[in-house]
């Protein structure tokens, strides 16, 4: 099966070898060539097969691919090299060239995270192998601090269970020995908007016999950004007895966002003897933001005597805010023997954010609207694991966690000055707290050469607690959860380049705070009186339950000769308790009128599956006989297919929420000589298919497929040791506007009609241009 894989993706990109060959100059079979990725950068091959030289690396660590290939649980690691090759000021970029990863946001800007097509709520997110602390977004930080990113489709005891999608474990820069001093500059522009990046790192090493006493690295970064968008949203009603529009708004405009940010960390070692040693890891992260939004809402509704009545809204908004995310981890490591390891960590942190806006209305409506929002968090973890490494090739970890935080949020809202009089009774500060303890154990077995077992068990609970605000009472949610985890690899004796994979897991997901808490948030296009299924208000619900998954995944890994994989993985996950926010016409406390409120909810539940398929390789690897101007060309190329339904919502498209149909990409890296000088090359495309949800019986949502195309060149000026490495990077070539639509069926209460509402919007994207400079002396 493995062959007729490679036979056919040689055969695909085959087509491509005339243009190339034209492109690129011949290499001499003995040019010294950069290796363009960790598969690639073997000695050329000769033109037999039998001729044929493997390569033969020499690491002083390990590296992707055997980090992949040795783990027992199955997962994809990305090292600093992938990290650097498109020059992408997002993580969340890099990570959606993955198989099975797609972000939200708009094309060429990053967004939230979702793995296997699932929300980014179902995705666990690891810093250091613990969980993010509070107000940390993925977007937020910048690649260059990364030292490698880990994606494990199933969870593990060790690094946790509320992974139902899948863990993200991001590693932070780690002391480069090579060079002291790391600079990085980068300009740019979004549409003519200019951007501008910079980041340092200062690597460390001192004291001892063998000038490793004190080994570290410090990082920072920063980066100044405007961004334009445009405003273009919809909004019809239609009464579906008679057909006629009974409502139609458009709402046409324009925004402008500002920010900067400043991001650091550091980690140091102090190696106070052959078997304990001590680190030290800071962290922090600041952000101030501005921006200023305009529209024109236009259109018309009819009053209760069927006259048509102009509506004319212009609408002016200005906002602000501020971020500051601190925390220090301290942690000993000690090693009474060898293969014994004990590991305490104690973390400190806290984060503070701090928002305004002002939303001014004009027109055939005088009105005045100001927000400010003020969250205040620390946190406190403490952990400690032993891990036994055994002459029967047993690995035992076990180990224990705590942590608790505490929250204060502070929001007012003014309508032309003054509170908004449903809301008095909610008060404007709210109290919280959160505690969770876990404990787990695994052990990792290799009875022999071709089989490895793990199993493992995980136990966690966490405790969440609101206090009294207003009328609201005091609120108190406790999930726990048992996880019992299995995973097993078999390399078959005959097959010494193939592996298969099975992973039998139980996870969940809890529910967060904003959704345990019962105060609204009401929507800001109809703020008061009637509102639509789709301009619902939102609200929380204290009684939600965790969401538990059983999963099962089954994964075939074929490793070429040179360290190319071509890999496919199929999963299935039944979801029982699935919160899902639910629409539904409330009569509530802050309007006299009855009003559309989104709460979550628990559903009976839901039943997810899909398929990725992956090709990684060198294209000597895939066709034998490629001509020498093509054998260091890598190839990479990922296909995911998703499918799921939730019970309770009858129709062929009752999908979980944001999950598309499937993700494709494909690219190519090129290293290449011309002009006595090395260039490298590469361009990605992703696709992410059109997508229809059946919400609710009576709610639907659309989305419009995703197109993006990225390329990059890279050259280096000077001497190896103290050049300039260059690279231009375009993200988002050809821009391509996406949009997203809603509609939803209700009955009127006084008239017994029912009316059909939809909206829509068209959100342009564009391209992103960027040059940047990589100095290492």
């Amino acid at each position: 099966m493995s062959r007729l894989l490679v036979a056919l993706t040689a055969l695909c990109v085959s087509a491509l070898s005339a243009v190339c060959a034209a492109q690129s100059p011949p290499l001499p079979r003995g040019s010294p060539v950069a290796a363009s990725s960790a598969a690639s950068a073997p000695a050329p091959a000769a033109s037999g097969v039998g001729n044929r030289l493997d390569r033969v690396e020499v690491s002083s660590g390990p590296t992707a691919n055997s980090r992949r290939r040795n783990s027992t649980a199955s997962k994809i690691v990305i090292e600093r090299e992938d990290l650097d090759k498109y020059g992408d000021t997002a993580l969340g970029d890099v990570l959606r060239r993955l198989p099975g990863v797609t972000i939200g946001g708009r094309p060429g800007r990053g967004g939230d995270i979702r793995m296997r097509g699932m929300g980014s709520g179902f995705t666990q997110i690891l810093v250091d192998g613990e969980r993010a602390p509070a107000g940390f977004a993925v977007e937020d930080l910048p690649p260059d601090q990364v030292e490698r990113i880990e994606v494990y489709r199933a969870p593990t005891a060790e690094t946790g269970a509320r992974a139902i999608a899948g863990t993200i474990n991001i590693i932070l820069r780690e002391p480069l020995v090579k060079s002291n001093h790391e600079l990085r500059f980068t300009l740019g522009q979004d549409r003519g908007e200019p951007q501008a990046d910079f980041s340092w790192t200062r690597n460390l090493k001192w004291g001892g016999a063998n000038g490793d006493e004190f080994v570290g690295a410090v990082s920072t970064n920063g980066g100044l950004h405007r961004r334009f968008n445009n405003i273009d949203s919809h909004n019809r009603v239609t009464d579906t007895e008679t057909g006629e529009v009974t409502q139609e708004i458009a709402q046409i405009g324009t925004s402008m966002g500002r920010s900067a940010n400043l991001n650091g960390n550091g980690r140091l070692r102090w190696k106070y003897s052959d078997t304990l040693s001590f680190n030290l890891s800071p962290f922090f992260a600041l952000s101030q933001n501005e921006g200023s939004s305009h529209n024109i809402a236009e259109g018309f509704q009819l009053d209760e005597d069927g006259s048509r009545n102009p509506y004319l809204r212009n609408v002016h908004g200005d906002s602000d805010g501020r971020m500051h995310n601190l925390r220090l981890n301290l942690s000993a490591s000690y090693r009474p023997q060898l293969g014994e390891t004990w590991d305490i960590r104690l973390g400190r942190g806290g984060f503070k954010n701090t928002s305004n806006s002002v939303r001014d209305e004009t027109g055939n409506r005088l009105r005045t609207q100001v927000d400010r929002n003020v969250v205040d968090e620390d946190q406190t973890s403490l952990s400690g694991k032993w891990s036994l490494k055994t002459a029967q090739e047993h690995q035992w970890v076990t180990g224990l966690e705590t942590e608790r935080s505490q929250r204060m949020q502070v929001r007012d809202t003014l309508v032309n000055g003054e509170v908004i009089p449903g809301l008095v009774k909610f008060g404007n500060a709210l109290g919280s707290r959160n505690q969770r303890v876990a404990a787990y154990t695994q052990d990792e077995w290799s009875p022999t050469k071709q089989w490895s077992v793990y199993a493992g068990v995980r136990y966690e609970r966490i405790q969440t607690t609101a206090d009294a605000a207003g009328s609201l009472p005091e609120t108190r949610n406790v999930s726990q959860v048992t996880s019992p985890l299995f995973h097993l690899l078999w390399k078959p004796e005959a097959f010494p380049k193939d592996q298969v994979r099975l992973s039998l897991t139980r996870s969940y997901r809890a529910p967060n705070l904003n959704d345990l808490i019962a105060r609204p948030s009401i929507n800001a296009t109809y703020p008061e009186g009637p509102n639509y299924q789709t301009y619902a208000d939102r609200a929380g619900n204290p009684n939600l339950k965790p969401e538990l998954a059983t999963g099962v995944d089954l994964g075939l890994e074929h490793w070429l000769p040179t360290g190319g994989i071509v890999s496919g993985s199929a999963f299935v996950r039944d979801i029982k308790s699935l919160i899902r926010s639910e629409v539904q016409l409330e009569t509530v406390s802050w309007d006299t009128s009855q009003r559309w409120v989104s709460r979550p909810r628990n559903m009976e539940g839901a039943r997810t599956m899909g398929f990725e398929f992956e090709i990684k390789a060198r294209m000597d690897e895939l066709w034998e006989d490629a001509p020498p101007e093509l054998q260091l060309m890598l190839l990479r190329f990922n296909l995911a297919v998703f499918d799921s339904k939730v019970k309770g919502i009858p129709g062929a498209n009752a999908r979980l929420d944001q999950q598309p149909k499937g993700s494709l990409n494909f690219g190519i890296d090129h290293r290449w000589k011309a002009w006595g000088q090395n260039f490298g090359s590469g361009f990605n495309f992703n696709y992410v298919p059109a997508s229809k949800v059946q919400q609710t019986l009576t709610l639907r949502r659309e989305e419009t497929a995703r197109r993006q195309f990225d390329a990059y060149l890279s050259w280096a000026s000077g001497s190896v040791r103290d050049g300039i490495n260059w690279r231009l990077s375009i993200a988002n070539l050809i821009p391509r506007a996406t949009s997203s639509s809603s509609e939803g069926i209700a009955t009127n209460s006084d008239t017994g009609h029912e009316y059909l509402t939809e909206s829509w919007s068209n959100n342009k994207t564009f391209r992103v241009i960027s040059l940047r400079a990589d100095l290492r002396f």
